[in-house]
Order: C-alpha cells, then structure tokens, then sequence
C-alpha cells in the first residue's frame, strides 16, 4: 500500500480527532499546563508544559488571557498527533474559534505540513484536508497591558547568538527565552550574560504512545515546530511582561525547499509566517506584544559573517538536530546542517578554526558530495533542514576557493570542476528591506553590518 493509500484508508478510519481538554495546574515551584487528545477508536495522548514559578515576573496575570494563551498553545501541538491518521474532522471541545480564526490555522497547518504531505506522497487541497470544528466556549479578558522590554528566542545555534550580540546594550531591558534548554542554549545564555534573565520552558517531546504507532506503520513527518515555538514565545513574554518576541529568522527562510512549490521546511520561519501570526495575535490577544525577527533583513550568509567575528561563541553553538538527540548536543559531521554551517563560515574560519569547531575537515568529506550538490542547487531539491539559499552557498564557496592556497580539498575540487565560480557581492552588502524591525534595533542592525562588511573587505585587501 503506497502512502496516499494508506492516508485515504487511516483518514476515513479514524476520521475524528478530539482536542478534548487543557488543564492549568500550579504549586509553590512551577505552573503546568497539560493537553489531552483522543484520536476516536485508536488513542488517546498528553502532554504538557512546565514553567518554573520563579522565571514568571508578571505580576497583574488576567487568568482567563493566560488560559486562552495555553489553548492557543494546544492548537499547534495537536498535529504532532493528528498527522498519524490525518483525520478528517479536527474537533476542538475545550474552546473557540470564528470561522476567520478557523481559516487562519488551516492556511497554518497545511503550509506547514508542506513537508509531511510531499514525503509521504500525499496530494491534498487546502480547502479539503480537514475540517476544524469547535465546541468550547469563548473566554473574555482583560486587555489591560503594557509590556516592556524584549524576549529574545535563543535556539542554540549561530542566529540567535548574532541577536542577543547585537542587543547586548539594552541588557537591562532584556530577558531570554529557550524551551527544552540543552547544555548548547545554557552556554549561549550564559555567555551572552543572561543566565538569571532567563525564562526556560519544559515541553514533553512527544507521548510514548505516538512513537509506537509510528513503528507499527502510521504516518509520520515534519511538523512547523518554529508555529509552536511562537505561541509558547507569546505565552512567556505575556508571562514575563515583555513587550517584544524577538526571532532570529533571515530573510533566506523564504526561499521554498522545493523550487516552484510552496513547500518549505522552514514555513513557519518564513516572512508570511511572521506577519500572519503578528496580524493574528493583534486581532484576538489584543495585547501590547510585537513579535518580529531581528535578522528578516539579513542573509545567512551576512549573519555567518557577522558570527564568524564573535570568537566567544564558536566552541558554544550547536545547529546539528541529529546531534541534539543525546545527552550532549554535538556536531555530527554528516548531515546537511552540518554542512551548510561549515560551508556559510568557510569565507571567515576556513581552515583551523572550523575544523577545531566540527572536529574534522568536512570539505573533505567524499561521502557528503550528494548533499553538497543539494546545498548547491544542483540536485533535485533542497535538503529538508533549516539551510540557507542556493546562491548564499554558492558565493560563500567560490569566496573560499578564490581565496585559497594549495591543494584544494575534495568538495571545493569538485565545485571548482564543475561548475562556475559566482560572485555575487549583494549577498555579503545587500539589505533586504521586506521586515517588521523598527528603530532603534534597524540602526543597531545596519550598523553591525556595515561594520563588519568594511572588515572584511580591508582584510581582503
């Protein structure tokens, strides 16, 4: 049976998925929201957040705006379960949406499961891939906020380290957030100087139950976790009585993962994303909190360049999702991640001091070379990762083959082959000036770049 089979046969099966109920539970230590869904005739899942009581400085909480935050919150995090039969029907008991709210999540969940359907084979329409329908009722609230300050999203890797750099001199007005925090985020908290202005949240990673309908065969793929990312953001910033949720996506989120479609891995990063849920948030929270990207105006690459000068983090990040699985967060040293992080510092850090970061050479790397082409443009589609454009690649290593001395490593000797070097000097000058960044934090940003980019350039020289 292919997978659209399988899909048509499991969505008709259990054609019912029930967001049933949330549950807000608080002691002397944390607060605890709990979600609970049932997948009729098959299962049921919970899961949960959990937030220490001392990270939570807002003292006037409206409880009814809180529990629509959490609801809001159980919104996204029920397609982790949703998407191992697709039912038909997605019936919300515990709250409300209008029919525009309704309209909002679907254009969400089926931009975001781009990925998941294209994997899986599965060819579905917006307007037909599941119905949303809601039973709760609505909650009213008081709108009576005034946030101030910034919650900065850290990640672990390079971008949100460049964010917290460049707003390091609105310290005080500063608190960081991370979900999930590994050794890779407390590094970077506390090397950015944040490690009581922190807000850290501790979200299940799935029900055990899903993982062993997984093995027996149910659908599986990528979710836009970076959607969930931003309702638990909004939760902590009204929580920490923020005023701005500041992201370190770049503009490059926006290209599609697969040419000529809508499909993008990185959905939920992208600039649309970003203004739909602003737009969002504004009409039905009604609360005084800006959530923007910081770096929207840059490049991976023009971000590589600005990390690759912040010498204190380069044996602190961590991008790799393979090596985020264990205990330690490592690099692995073989997925695209890797490689395309090696790849958009290599104009900067080439040779040492990217192989004492990955602990090897990975432009030597023969059994790369598929993901190289892929990184490049030149195989069928992207890789499905948070990876930045074709052209960005492709300028960063021709940069580092015009530069370099001797013999070339492997990757670099089969580009050089290949193809044409490209030099494209607007990836490393250029302002993209699609963004939602208003001043001061655009004068701070265009500032860092222009400085960084005239370093550059006198170094070449």
């Amino acid at each position: 049976m292919d997978n659209m089979d399988k899909y048509i046969k499991l969505r008709d099966k259990y054609s019912n998925f029930i967001y049933d109920k949330y549950e807000i539970e608080e002691d002397d230590n944390y607060l605890v929201i709990h979600y609970y869904y049932i997948i009729e005739d098959l299962e049921d899942f919970n899961t949960y957040l959990k937030i220490e009581k001392k990270d939570i400085i807002n003292d006037n909480i409206d409880y009814n705006l809180l529990k629509y935050l959490a609801f809001h919150v159980g919104m996204i995090e029920l397609l982790s379960y949703w998407k191992c039969v697709c039912s038909k029907n997605i019936i919300v008991k515990c709250g409300y949406l209008d029919e525009e709210q309704i309209n909002w999540f679907k254009k969400l969940y089926y931009n975001g499961l781009g990925e998941f359907f294209y994997i899986n084979n599965i060819n579905v329409s917006m307007d037909s891939f599941v119905n949303v329908k809601c039973e709760g009722s609505q909650l009213s609230f008081n709108t009576n906020y005034h946030g101030k300050g910034n919650l900065i999203t850290i990640g672990g890797g390079k971008d949100s380290i460049v964010a917290g750099e460049l707003l390091r001199d609105l310290y005080e007005d500063n608190t960081c957030f991370v979900m999930n925090p590994k050794s890779a985020h407390e590094e970077s908290i506390i090397a950015l100087g944040y490690k009581n202005k922190a807000i850290r949240i501790n979200r299940t990673y799935i029900d055990p139950k899903l993982i062993e309908l997984n093995k027996q065969g149910y659908l599986n793929g990528h979710t836009p976790f970076s959607s969930l990312l931003a309702f638990i953001a909004y939760l902590s910033a009204y929580l920490t009585g923020r005023k701005n949720i500041i992201l370190s996506n770049e503009g490059s989120a926006n290209e599609a993962t697969v040419l000529g479609t809508n499909i993008n891995h990185q959905y939920s990063k992208t600039y649309e994303f970003e203004n739909d849920f602003y737009n969002y948030t504004r009409k039905y929270f009604k609360i005084d909190i800006k959530y923007f990207s910081l770096l929207r105006c840059l490049t991976e690459f023009q971000i590589g360049m600005l990390f690759a000068n912040y010498d204190k983090y380069h044996k602190v990040f961590k991008s790799c999702n393979i090596g985020s699985k264990g205990n330690n967060w490592v690099w692995c040293g073989h997925c695209p991640k890797c490689l395309f992080v090696f790849s958009i510092l290599s104009p900067f850090l080439y040779r040492d001091r990217l192989v004492d970061i990955f602990g090897k050479d990975l432009f030597e790397d023969e059994s790369l070379l598929e993901t190289f082409i892929e990184l490049l443009g030149y195989g069928e589609k992207k890789p499905f990762e948070c990876v930045g454009t074709y052209s960005e690649v492709r300028y960063a290593i021709s940069l580092v083959i015009s530069k370099y001395n001797g013999k070339l490593p492997y990757l670099l000797q089969y580009y050089k082959d290949n193809y044409k070097l490209e030099f494209n000097d607007e990836i490393m000058t250029g302002f993209n000036h699609e963004h939602n960044i208003d001043e001061p934090f655009l004068t701070i940003v265009k500032g860092e770049l222009d400085k960084y980019v005239s370093k550059y350039n006198r170094e070449v020289k």
